[in-house]
C-alpha cells in the first residue's frame, strides 16, 4: 500500500494521498501518506457527509479537479471550501463481488497540473491493484479456513480452483498487462523502478495463484500433468530460468554450473518450475549475503539438479513434511509464500518417475536433488 500512494502522489504532483473505508456511516483511514500535515493517520474518521467520497459511494464514479476556485461545481461546494482543497482526485474501489469499499485519493491545498484523462486511467489501474489485494487476502483466509475444515479433495477443488481461478487470474492479468503498458511509455527512472515494483508484484502474485491451482490438481487424484518431449534446448531454457531468478531477485547471489546435453526427454516447462521453486525457496530460507548454488548435469540416463544453499539446518524431524502441502521449515525462515513450493517440486519430479531428496546440517548447509530418468 505505501508503495501505490508513494506513485499516486508521484503521478498526480498532489502532496497527500490516501485510501479511505467508505460506508453508509464511516469514512475511515486505511493508508496514508501524507506531505502537507493534513492531520489524518490510519484509523481516523471524518465526518462522512463532509467528504466527496460519500457522493463517490452512491453512484460509484471518480470525482477528479485541479483548481477547485474556477471549477463550475466544486467551486461552491462544501468539500472543498470546508477542508481547502484546491485539486483532488478520488477514484472507486470496488471488489470482484461488486461490493464498494472506499476511495483511492490524493488532495493537495494548492492547484494541480496533470493531464486529467491520463491521471484518472492511472489511479483506476491503482485502485483495481488495492481490490485484486483484497480479495486476494480475503480468499486466501477463507481458503485456509476451508482446508482446516475441509476431509475431501473436492471441497478444496471447489475453494481453490473455483476462486482462485476465476476471481484472480483475470484481473491479475489485466494488473501485469497495464503494468508493462505502462513501463513501455515511461522513461523517468524513478517512476519506471515504481511500475516495475508493481509489474514483479503481479508476476509473484500469479506465482501463487499457479501454485495453488497445481496443488488442487495434484489433489484429484492425477497429479500435477507433464507432457514430455524431446527437448534439445534445455541448457538454454534453464539458463533463461535463471536469468528471470536473478532480476527478481537482485539482492541474492546465484551461482549456476550447467551441463546438460541435448535429446532429453522430459516436460521442460515444468522442469523450469521445478528449478524456480528449488531456488525460490533457496533465496527465501538461506543465510542472507551466502550464495546459492545450482548444479544441473547427467548421470548415466538420468539428469541430476540439485540447489545448495547455507543457514539454519532443517531439524531431522521437519525434512519428512517438507513435501507435503503447506508445510514450511519454521527454524531461520521468512514465511513468504503458501508453503506449496516443495510439495509441487516434488509432484513434478514425481510425474517425471523420478524423486526429491534434501541433506540439511550445519557443516553442509542445505541440499535439494532432484534425480529424473530423462
Amino acid at each position: 500500500m505505501p508503495l501505490i500512494l508513494e506513485m499516486v502522489k508521484q503521478a498526480t504532483g498532489m502532496r497527500f494521498a490516501a485510501v479511505a473505508r467508505v460506508t453508509d456511516r464511516h469514512w475511515v483511514t486505511c493508508a496514508v501518506d501524507d506531505s502537507i500535515d493534513f492531520g489524518l493517520i490510519p484509523g481516523s474518521q471524518l465526518e462522512l457527509e463532509t467528504t466527496i467520497c460519500h457522493e463517490i459511494r452512491q453512484n460509484r464514479k471518480p470525482v477528479i479537479f485541479t483548481r477547485a476556485s474556477s471549477h463550475p461545481l466544486f467551486s461552491v461546494h462544501h468539500t472543498p471550501k470546508l477542508y481547502g482543497l484546491e485539486s483532488y482526485v478520488s477514484i472507486p474501489i470496488v471488489t470482484a463481488d461488486g461490493q464498494f469499499f472506499g476511495t483511492l485519493c490524493a488532495i493537495d491545498p494548492a492547484p494541480a497540473s496533470f493531464d486529467e484523462s491520463t491521471v484518472l486511467k492511472t489511479m483506476g489501474l491503482y485502485a483495481q491493484l488495492i481490490a485484486m489485494n483484497l480479495d486476494l487476502h480475503k480468499d486466501l483466509l477463507a481458503s485456509g479456513q476451508a482446508l482446516e475444515d475441509a476431509h475431501e479433495a473436492g471441497v478444496l477443488r471447489e475453494q481453490f480452483v473455483a476462486v482462485l481461478a476465476h476471481d484472480l487470474r483475470t484481473p491479475l492479468s489485466a494488473v501485469r498487462l497495464s503494468a508493462e503498458l505502462l513501463e513501455t511509455r515511461v522513461n523517468e527512472p524513478r517512476n519506471l523502478k515504481l511500475i516495475r515494483a508493481v509489474r514483479q508484484s503481479a508476476v509473484r502474485m500469479g506465482v501463487l495463484i499457479e501454485d495453488v491451482l497445481d496443488f488442487a490438481r495434484g489433489e484429484l487424484g492425477g497429479g500435477i500433468p507433464i507432457k514430455p518431449v524431446v527437448t534439445d534446448n534445455l541448457q538454454e531454457q534453464f539458463e533463461a530460468v535463471l536469468t528471470e531468478l536473478r532480476v527478481v531477485h537482485p539482492c541474492a547471489v546465484i551461482q549456476d554450473t550447467l551441463s546438460i546435453p541435448p535429446g532429453l526427454n522430459c516436460d521442460p516447462d515444468r522442469l523450469g518450475q521445478l528449478l524456480v521453486n528449488l531456488v525460490d525457496n533457496a533465496i527465501t530460507h538461506g543465510a542472507k549475503g551466502e550464495p546459492v548454488r545450482v548444479h544441473i548435469h547427467t548421470v548415466g540416463q538420468s539428469l541430476v539438479l540439485s540447489v545448495h544453499n547455507r543457514g539454519v539446518a532443517i531439524p531431522e524431524d521437519v525434512q519428512p513434511w517438507l513435501f507435503h502441502p503447506f508445510k514450511r521449515p519454521e527454524v531461520g525462515s521468512r514465511k513468504d509464500g503458501l508453503g506449496l513450493g516443495l510439495y509441487i517440486a516434488n509432484e513434478i519430479c514425481a510425474g517425471h518417475r523420478g524423486s526429491l531428496e534434501v541433506t540439511s546440517n550445519d557443516a553442509h548447509g542445505t541440499e535439494f536433488v532432484a534425480t529424473l530418468p530423462c
